[in-house]
């Protein structure tokens, strides 16, 4: 689910942060750039683990900032396909359900994917969403939101970047699970 990687960038290092430690300013820019961004095939990146090399401190002509070429390391969240992860409903559609991991919400169970024989039934406290139902042994189980989801990664994509963007906010990585199996759905189903 977390991986480190290895990545070497060449940046500018404003001179606003000159008057910190080196190692420190790199530090605070290098986030600048990553946290909270989608790597295309190498997936969210959460922290900056430890810088390795530091190179350069040039400063081109007609220009206030330093050039550094770095090596650092990155932490980055990226599920491998068939692992099983906990979240939480975010929203009930009748084109299936979408997750929450809260610091990552692009999880999408699509109807398909969700026990058989399974239904949606208006929600009866909002009435633009709807309720999941799994029906078992003569039992209705409910996919309510109040339990964690349990669900098995099927594939982890990185959509190409519109031109314009529209509707939708764009989803760099987009996650696609299942709770078709046992042991996946909300955990109260199985206690």
């Amino acid at each position: 689910m977390f991986y480190l990687s290895l990545i070497e960038h060449k940046m500018l290092l404003p001179p606003r942060l000159l008057n910190l430690p080196l190692q420190d300013a790199i530090k605070e820019e290098l986030q600048n750039i990553f946290l909270d961004k989608v790597i295309s095939k190498l997936g969210l990146c959460i922290s900056i683990y430890d810088i390795r090399k530091i190179d350069g401190g040039f400063i081109s002509p007609g220009e206030g900032a330093s050039t550094y070429t770095v090596e650092f390391r990155l932490i980055v969240f990226r599920p491998f396909v068939g692992e099983i992860i906990s979240a939480k409903l975010k929203e009930s559609t009748a084109d299936g359900l979408h997750l929450s991991l809260g610091f990552f919400d692009d999880i999408t169970i699509p109807a398909g994917l969700i026990q058989k024989p399974s239904r949606h039934v208006p929600d009866p406290e909002n009435r633009y969403k709807v309720l999941w139902v799994w029906q078992f042994n003569g039992e209705e189980f409910f996919v309510d939101g109040i339990d964690e989801i349990k669900f098995k990664v099927i594939s982890v994509t990185y959509p190409p970047t519109p031109i314009e963007q529209q509707g939708e906010p764009f989803a760099p990585m987009v996650i696609t699970g299942s709770i078709d199996g046992d042991g996946l759905g909300p955990v109260s189903w199985w206690q």
